[in-house]
C-alpha cells in the first residue's frame, strides 16, 4: 500500500497575514533595548513570534516566517542606520534574517503540536541554544558585530549583570530565551506546565544564587577620570578645528582639579599629531595644566614617511615584551587612541582593529562600492590595527583602549583584562545618529563589558551619551546626555580579581553548540534509520502440483 503525503494548503490571505505577523513579532524585542529599555519586556518579547512558529503548518512555512521575523528584528534594532544606508538596510536585513531559520525550525519541531514533558524539557534547552547560534553568527565583524543581543537588554539589572560575570552576555541571552520558551509552554501546552514552571524557577534560583554568593570584585581604590564631551559642532570646512578647540576649552576648566586621566571621544583630533606638531604642543600644554595625561582619538591619514618610526616603536615594544599598536605606520587613514603627556605623545598608540562595515570600510568594494552613492558609506577604507595595546598611566595603572563599536565585542575587553588592564576606555562618536536610539544603545554596552570583566569602563563620546560604569556594571555618576557640552569629573572605583568569564571565556557558547550538535546527530541518525529499506524476506520455496519443491514426482 502506497502512502500519499498529505498536502497542507494555506489560503493566500492567511499566508499574507502570517507573513505580516512574523515581521511584526520579530520586531518586538527591540523595545527591550535602549532607548525604550523595557528590560522586563525581554522575558516575553519572543512569545508572539514563537507561538506563530509552533503553529506553522509545514517546516518550509516555519523557515519562511523565521526569516521574515529575523529581518524585522534587524530593521527594528538598526532602524537608525537608515540615514546612512538608506534602502541598503533592507537587503542587509534580508541577508541577516536567514540566520534565524534554524531557530525557527527548532521552535516548530520541539514546541509544535502537544509536546510531552520530555520534548518540552528538550525545547527549554535547545531553543535557547538555537537562538544563541543566530546571535553568534551575526556577531562576526563582517556582519555588523554583536549589536542588539537579547542579553544586552539586561544592562541595568544588577542581579543579571552578575550572571554576565559568569558566562558573559551569552549566558544572559540563554536565560532570557529559556524564560520565553517556558512562557510559551505555559500558555499553549498544558501538559508541559511542570517542566516550564521548573525552568522559570531554575532561572530565578540561578540568578539569585550568583547574586548572593559569587564573590564581588575587590575594591582597590579610586581613579579620577575626566570625560570631555564637546557636543554637536555644525558641519563646515573648519568643523574639525572647531571641535578640537571646543575640547581644548573644556579641558582647561579642569585645571586645579584632582585629575588622573582626561579622555576625549572618538575622532576628537582630525590630523596626525606627527604631521601637525602644533596640535601635539597644544595637547601637551593641556596635560601640563591639568596634571594628567590626555587620551585623544586621532582620525587621520598617517603619512607614509612615518613608517620607519612606527616600525621602530613596534620593534622596541616587542623587545620589552609589551604589546604595540598595529598600524605598522602604513599610509592610510587610521582611527587611533593616542596618549599625550606634558611632553607630548608618550608613544602609546592603539590603532582600531575592528572597523564598522560600510561606515569605515566597504566589504568587497569592487562589488558593493555602489553603496557610497545611495548612503553615507565610507568613500575610502580605513586601515586596521593588528594587536590590542595597553597604556600605562603615571601611577602604574594600565588602561585598555577600545574605539567605537569595539565595545560591543566581549572578547576584546576580556583580552585586554587578561593582559592586565585595570580600566577599559571606549572612545566613541555617534553624532551622525543624534536623536535616535543609537547613542543609548552604544552607551549601555559599557555596563555589560564592566560586569563581564570586573573592571570599570569609561565610555567617552563627542556628542553623548557618555557614561561611566563601575566593576559591577553599575553607573558611576551622571551620564552626559546628547545635549551636553561639558567636562565631567568621575571618581571611578578600581577593582582586583578575575571574574569567571575572564577566566573561562565563552563557555556557554561551547555548551550550546555541543548540545545542538548532539541533537542534530541523533535526529540525523533517526532519519537514516527510517529511510533504510527493510531487509527482503527470502522467497518461499516453489511447490509443484505433485509435491514439495526439489522432490521428484513419482
Amino acid at each position: 500500500m502506497v502512502t500519499v503525503p498529505r498536502v497542507v494548503t494555506v489560503p493566500r490571505r492567511t499566508r499574507h497575514r502570517r507573513a505580516a505577523a512574523a515581521v511584526a513579532a520579530g520586531a518586538l524585542p527591540c523595545l527591550a533595548l535602549p532607548a525604550p529599555a523595557l528590560w522586563w519586556w525581554a522575558y516575553v518579547a519572543l512569545v508572539p513570534w514563537m507561538l506563530l512558529l509552533r503553529s506553522a503548518p509545514t517546516g518550509r512555512r516555519a523557515a519562511w516566517e523565521g526569516w521574515l521575523g529575523g529581518a524585522g528584528f534587524i530593521v527594528a534594532v538598526h532602524h537608525w542606520l537608515l540615514p546612512s544606508l538608506h534602502v541598503f538596510l533592507l537587503p542587509l536585513a534580508a541577508l541577516l534574517g536567514l540566520l534565524w531559520i534554524p531557530w525557527a525550525l527548532l521552535v516548530r519541531e520541539l514546541l509544535g503540536g502537544s509536546p510531552g514533558p520530555g520534548r518540552a524539557a528538550a525545547a527549554l534547552v535547545l531553543v535557547p541554544a538555537g537562538w544563541l547560534l543566530s546571535e553568534l553568527a551575526r556577531s562576526w565583524q563582517g556582519l555588523g558585530g554583536p549589536w542588539g543581543l537579547l542579553g544586552a537588554s539586561q544592562w541595568q539589572v544588577p542581579p543579571v549583570l552578575r550572571l554576565a560575570s559568569v558566562g558573559g552576555v551569552w549566558l544572559v541571552s540563554l536565560m532570557v530565551v529559556a524564560v520565553n520558551c517556558a512562557v510559551v509552554l505555559l500558555i499553549a501546552v498544558p501538559r508541559a506546565r511542570v517542566p516550564a514552571a521548573a525552568a522559570v524557577a531554575g532561572c530565578a534560583v540561578l540568578t539569585g544564587a550568583v547574586w548572593l554568593w559569587l564573590p564581588r570584585p575587590e575594591a582597590s581604590g579610586p581613579l579620577r577620570v575626566a570625560v570631555v564631551q564637546p557636543g554637536v559642532v555644525a558641519d563646515g570646512p573648519d568643523s574639525v578645528e572647531r571641535r578640537f578647540a571646543a575640547g581644548e576649552r573644556l579641558t582647561r576648566t579642569l585645571a586645579g582639579e584632582p585629575v588622573d586621566l582626561v579622555v576625549w571621544g572618538e575622532s576628537s583630533v582630525g590630523a596626525d599629531l606627527a604631521a601637525r606638531p602644533d596640535l601635539s604642543r597644544r595637547l601637551a600644554a593641556l596635560s601640563a595644566q591639568t596634571g594628567a595625561p590626555v587620551l585623544v582619538n586621532v582620525d587621520a591619514r598617517q603619512p607614509a614617511a612615518l613608517r620607519p618610526a612606527a616600525a621602530a616603536a613596534a620593534a622596541a615594544a616587542a623587545a620589552q615584551g609589551q604589546p604595540a599598536g598595529g598600524g605598522g605606520g602604513g599610509d592610510g587613514i587610521f582611527k587611533s587612541s593616542v596618549l599625550v603627556g606634558p611632553r607630548g605623545p608618550t608613544g602609546d598608540r592603539y590603532d582600531k582593529m575592528r572597523l564598522v562595515p560600510f561606515g569605515e570600510y566597504v566589504p568587497a568594494r569592487s562589488l558593493l562600492g555602489w553603496a557610497t552613492s545611495v548612503g553615507r558609506a565610507a568613500g575610502e577604507d580605513r586601515r586596521r590595527g593588528a594587536v590590542p595595546v595597553l597604556m600605562e598611566l603615571p601611577g602604574g595603572l594600565r588602561i585598555g583602549p577600545l574605539v567605537c563599536f569595539e565595545s560591543a565585542f566581549p572578547d576584546m575587553s576580556r583580552r585586554l583584562v587578561r593582559d592586565g588592564a585595570g580600566l577599559l576606555v571606549a572612545q566613541s562618536a555617534t553624532s551622525t545618529f543624534q536623536g535616535s536610539w543609537a547613542p543609548a544603545q552604544h552607551a549601555s554596552l559599557g555596563a555589560l563589558r564592566a560586569a563581564e570583566t570586573g573592571r570599570p569602563v569609561v565610555h567617552a563620546t563627542l556628542t553623548g551619551i557618555s557614561s561611566v560604569y563601575g566593576p559591577d556594571g553599575g553607573r558611576v555618576g551622571p551620564p552626559l546626555p546628547v545635549s551636553a557640552s561639558t567636562a565631567q569629573l568621575y571618581e571611578v572605583p578600581l577593582a582586583r580579581g578575575t571574574t569567571p568569564y575572564v577566566r573561562f571565556g565563552d563557555w556557554p557558547v561551547g555548551i550550546a553548540l555541543a548540545l545542538l550538535a548532539v541533537y542534530c546527530t541523533v535526529e540525523g541518525t533517526r532519519a537514516l534509520r527510517l529511510r533504510k529499506p527493510a531487509p527482503e524476506q527470502p522467497a518461499p520455496p516453489a511447490r509443484t502440483a505433485r509435491g514439495s519443491a526439489g522432490r521428484p514426482g513419482r
